[in-house]
C-alpha cells in the first residue's frame, strides 16, 4: 500500500508542476502577444519597434558611411501575391516564396533594404564597397541589422534573401494569420516587451 501511495504522490506532484508550467506559459504568452482577431485587416504601418529599429538601423549605417535605403516596408496581400507571380508567371526572376499572407512584410514585421552608390544610384550590388574599408557594405548593413534583433534572410540556407530584414517576435505566419500580434506594453519595470 505505500508502493501506491508513493506512485500516486509522484503523479500528483508531476501533474502539479506540468500544470504550473503551463500556467507560467499562458502567463508569459498573454504579455507578449495580443490577440486581434484572424479577420481583422492587415496593418498599415511597420511594427513600432520595428519601425525604431530601421531608423537605428539608418542611423548606424550612416554613422559607416553606408547609405542604406528601404526599398519596402509594410506589403499588401496584392502586392505579395504580384511579387509571388514575379518569375512564374510573369517576366522576372523569382524573388520570393511567400504567397500574399505568408509574408512578415504583409504585417509590418519586415523591411528590405538596398544600397545607395556614391554616383546616387540605388544597387543591390552585396558586394559593393563604398566605405572603401575592405568590406562590402551589404554584409555590415546586416551585421548591423542583427545587433539590432532582425533575422536577416542571407542567414537563410534554402532561399537567400538578401535584402530582407524581418523580427518575428517569436510568431509564426500561422499565429499572425490567426491574429496574434507582438505586444509592446511596457512591463511593471517601464521596459518594452
Amino acid at each position: 500500500m505505500k508502493h501506491y501511495r508513493k506512485d500516486i504522490t509522484t503523479w500528483i506532484l508531476i501533474i502539479l508542476f506540468l500544470t504550473l508550467l503551463i500556467i507560467i506559459y499562458n502567463e508569459h504568452r498573454n504579455n507578449r502577444y495580443i490577440e486581434i482577431g484572424e479577420d481583422s485587416p492587415p496593418p498599415e504601418e511597420l511594427d513600432p519597434v520595428v519601425a525604431a529599429k530601421t531608423n537605428q538601423l539608418l542611423k548606424k549605417s550612416a554613422q559607416q558611411d553606408i547609405n542604406v535605403v528601404i526599398t519596402e516596408k509594410i506589403r499588401s496581400i496584392k502586392r505579395q501575391n504580384d511579387l509571388y507571380e514575379q518569375g512564374r508567371s510573369s517576366d522576372g526572376d523569382v524573388v520570393t516564396y511567400a504567397k500574399g499572407g505568408e509574408s512578415y512584410h504583409n504585417y509590418g514585421l519586415a523591411v528590405d533594404f538596398a544600397l545607395r552608390n556614391n554616383n546616387g544610384e540605388i544597387i543591390w550590388d552585396i558586394n559593393y564597397d563604398g566605405n572603401n574599408n575592405g568590406k562590402a557594405d551589404w554584409f555590415e548593413v546586416a551585421d548591423i541589422a542583427k545587433q539590432l534583433g532582425f533575422e536577416w534572410g542571407g542567414d537563410w540556407s534554402k532561399f537567400k534573401d538578401y535584402p530582407h530584414l524581418q523580427m518575428d517576435f517569436e510568431l509564426s505566419i500561422r499565429q499572425l494569420k490567426k491574429g496574434l500580434r507582438p505586444s509592446h506594453e511596457p512591463k511593471d519595470n517601464g521596459a518594452i516587451n
